[in-house]
């Protein structure tokens, strides 16, 4: 029963796949705005995310859910980006509240699309060698991986979120911990980015991405470091 429960929610959820491609290359429109949406989140830059946002007028703050959830099935794209436009639009407590909420949401998509259709489609959607860095981290600290990583911000909210679903973790444990170890970057990011303005947008993006990068260098190269004695323990 349970199987044939699995089978469905994957035929459905690939219905939904096939329908969302169809609809993209079939009408103009769609096609059109999906461009403009890829275009604004590789620009890599704040004032074209959130004039992007701010352009949908009453419906930005819908708007800007969705791109959340999109952002988070599609990992690669930079979620800071959007959690600084909502606090600079909206204020930065009540950005901070939409930022917090929609990242919940693309979580739970996340997780959900990884324990229905398997590591196959969450390596696809995400890469490999992600979703195997946050394997070594399940495999060190067990439960504690999705509080830890949340809190670490260089580590991928969504390869940890696909990466969730692939193990036996029950999804209120994974949701509770997510809000949790969220919570703090969520305020940090609104605050500082409810006070952005001018040069100082680029300074903060820049500095982000120079502190992400940088420890997530330092972050792999323990990894490797682990690795490796690990296999000369092996070889003893």
């Amino acid at each position: 029963m349970k199987e044939k429960k699995n089978w469905v929610k994957k035929v459905v959820i690939v219905a939904i796949a096939a329908v969302c491609v169809a609809v993209y290359f079939l009408v103009p429109s769609v096609k059109s705005a999906m461009n403009r949406v890829f275009g604004m989140f590789a620009s890599g830059d704040f004032d074209v995310v959130r004039d992007f946002v701010a352009s949908y007028g009453v419906y930005a703050a819908a708007v800007s859910f969705f791109l959340m959830i999109f952002q988070s099935v599609a990992a690669p794209l930079p979620a800071f980006l959007l959690t600084l436009a909502n606090a600079n639009l909206f204020g930065w407590w009540q950005g901070a509240i939409l930022s917090w909420s929609s990242a919940m949401a693309g979580a739970a998509v996340c997780f959900f699309i990884a324990r229905i259709l398997g590591r196959d489609v969450a390596e696809k959607l995400t890469s490999k060698a992600g979703i195997d860095q946050i394997d070594t981290f399940f495999e060190k600290y067990g439960r504690n991986t999705i509080l830890i990583c949340r809190l670490l911000p260089f580590v991928s909210f969504d390869i940890v979120s696909y990466a969730a679903g692939l193990t036996s973790m029950s999804f209120k444990s994974f949701f509770i911990a997510t809000g949790i170890g969220q919570l703090p970057a969520t305020i940090v990011y609104s605050y500082v980015g409810g006070m952005l303005t001018g040069g100082a947008q680029l300074l903060m993006t820049g500095l982000l991405i120079l502190f992400a990068l940088s420890a997530l260098i330092m972050m792999l190269r323990k990894i490797y470091m682990d690795r490796q004695k690990s296999k000369k323990g092996g070889t003893k």
